[in-house]
């Protein structure tokens, strides 16, 4: 891959990353419990740090880094707000929808390590799909035990 490739995938994974640090946001506006608020807040702040990461990259590749998030993020948070307007905010509801991000993000990340990467710029994203893996096994266990209470 020429560098123009390897921009371009890291601005689509620095949108994906802006995707989930504003998608854990939402979500920890949108819960109760102050547990939970803090680790939607933590995974936010992963998540801005990621970008912040692939934004380097992209510069070191002489390249200008992505600023948002997608335009499929901005409308899947605008699905949830209104599919909770009817349903309502329950815990379950907001991780099954956190854990539908996070399985997105793990597609996207999956999707830019079948390419021919520089060693560099692979072990980066290795490194990031390894956290974003953790983000999604810990909210499915949230959501699981949301769901068993």
């Amino acid at each position: 891959m020429d560098n123009k490739d390897v921009i371009s995938v890291l601005n689509d994974l620095i949108e994906t990353s802006k995707d989930g640090e504003k998608g854990f946001a939402e979500c920890a506006d949108d819960v109760k419990e102050p547990r939970l608020q803090s680790f939607f807040v933590q995974r936010a702040q992963d998540c801005a740090s990621a970008a912040a990461e692939l934004q380097q990259l992209v510069r070191s590749l002489g390249g200008d880094p992505e600023t948002s998030s997608s335009v499929s993020g901005a409308l899947h948070r605008g699905w949830v707000d209104l599919k909770s307007m009817i349903t309502g905010k329950s815990t379950e509801a907001i991780l099954n929808e956190c854990e539908r991000g996070e399985d997105a993000a793990l597609k996207s990340y999956r999707s830019a390590l079948e390419k021919d990467l520089p060693a560099s710029v692979r072990s980066v994203l290795e490194q990031q799909l390894q956290g974003v893996q953790r983000n999604h096994d810990q909210v499915k266990a949230l959501r699981d035990s949301a769901r068993a209470s």
